[in-house]
């Protein structure tokens, strides 16, 4: 876990994605498994991630800049850490219920 001494920077979101981009990228596996561990707000590293879920470095790398180009996440800067932040408001208010479906296990 990585504490905030100091506010962090946060990336400019690109433009929010359709709902059939979004179930795209959820369609794997492994981002299901990175948005399921992002839901809890817990601030963590590209590599505190792919330990959790257990995936190689580079994998989990591959898996959040897909997240994050399409626009389901956005990187929050600390120091020399990027910390993958979920764009939970928006998704809810866009899709509202589909992070409740991914938060139980449900199948995108």
């Amino acid at each position: 876990m990585v504490t905030m001494a100091t506010r962090p920077r946060t990336s400019s979101p690109v433009p929010f994605p359709s709902l059939g981009k979004v179930f795209d990228v959820l369609s794997d596996d492994s981002r299901l498994a990175i948005v399921r561990l992002l839901l809890d707000g817990e601030l963590r590293t590209a590599g505190q991630i792919a330990e959790l879920v257990e995936l190689p470095a580079s994998t989990c790398s591959y898996h959040l800049s897909k997240l994050l180009s399409a626009g389901i996440t956005v990187c929050q800067t600390e120091g020399t850490h990027r910390l993958p932040v979920l764009r939970r408001a928006e998704l809810e208010e866009h899709f509202p219920g589909l992070l409740d479906l991914i938060r139980h296990g449900a199948t995108v």
